[in-house]
């Protein structure tokens, strides 16, 4: 008998469990992205995105997973279509945090424009879960800034304040006692906590698990915490927006709805623009521009505005 082992083939060799999804009918799948700090025009500021350029290919169990791998606050996947669809109704995008699928977010629909704009480009739009929505771009002091409009949003109940700063670690008097508690949704509800003083909101500590049994029965989704002291003088709002994947440093979706509910209640004027700065108390300064309109009819014509910064491509071996 021959003492010679028998030749297993490459191809065998890699279909182990280890390898059972690497692998298909030999080929190794590839999946380009590129990485990019949003909301601001510094590297290493704002809050990190992963772009995949082409998701064809993926389950939606593997975009999970793969947001899963980056852990950033969200990670968007791009499904390409003929031109013609695209020019019609947006470039589709798929966003993922962590945990779940999300109709709409902010940064990572800024993010994901920037990544996809070519040359001169004035507008790009995507078609996102929540529908279509355009991005616009300009020349600002130098630099390349786009701004997306939001859905008109909805103007949502109003909350008691003791039993948001209960949930949120406060005491009653640190709520301002001049403005509501209110959800706002422009495709994510967030309720909107106006805090009395920079203090304040720099020095809590709130407990996700409080603030999720909170908004659970309730017509939001996320806190949203903003006071009228600012660090930078120039900025009308300092916020912070804490969830199950930790501090946010820049949350778009919040910032579109907080531009609604600024307008309606006396802190911004109609089509005013204004700086919202966001991410200090984690190291990842970022600086959201927003404006909304007035009308008969209530607030519309939100948008939410920023820079984008390159900083790495990569891919992706599956």
């Amino acid at each position: 008998m021959s003492n010679r082992k028998k030749r297993v083939s490459p191809r065998k060799q890699r279909r182990g469990p280890h390898h059972a999804r690497l692998w298909r009918d030999g080929v190794e799948r590839r999946f380009a992205f590129v990485k990019v700090d949003v909301f601001s025009s510094r590297a290493l500021e704002g809050n990190q995105l992963a772009v995949f350029l082409d998701a064809r290919g993926l389950r939606d169990s593997e975009m999970q997973a793969l947001a899963r791998e980056m852990n950033l606050a969200e990670t968007t996947f791009v499904l390409p279509r003929p031109r013609a669809i695209e020019a019609k109704q947006g470039i589709k995008v798929r966003i993922f945090t962590v945990q779940e699928e999300l109709e709409f977010a902010g940064h990572p629909t800024l993010g994901s424009a920037f990544v996809l704009r070519k040359g001169n480009q004035q507008e790009v739009a995507l078609e996102l879960k929540v529908g279509r929505i355009p991005v616009r771009f300009e020349d600002l002091n130098g630099k390349l800034f786009g701004e997306m409009q939001q859905r008109d949003p909805v103007m949502g109940s109003f909350h008691d304040k003791t039993a948001v700063a209960l949930a949120a670690g406060l005491e009653p008097g640190d709520i301002d006692p001049d403005l509501p508690i209110q959800t706002v949704s422009t495709g994510l509800p967030f309720a909107m906590v106006p805090l009395r003083s920079l203090e304040v909101i720099r020095n809590f500590n709130p407990s996700w698990k409080r603030m999720a049994e909170y908004v659970e029965p309730t017509d939001a989704k996320f806190l949203y915490f903003v006071t009228r002291e600012t660090v930078d003088p120039k900025a009308r709002l300092h916020a912070r927006m804490i969830f199950y994947n930790g501090e946010d440093p820049a949350t778009g979706s919040a910032a579109g709805c907080c531009a609604a509910w600024m307008v309606a209640h006396g802190v911004a004027r109609s089509d005013e623009r204004v700086l919202i700065e966001q991410g200090l108390e984690i190291q990842r300064p970022s600086r959201i521009f927003v404006r909304a309109s007035r009308t008969g009819n209530g607030i519309v014509n939100v948008r939410v505005g920023g820079n984008v910064v390159k900083l790495m491509r990569g891919e992706v071996f599956l």
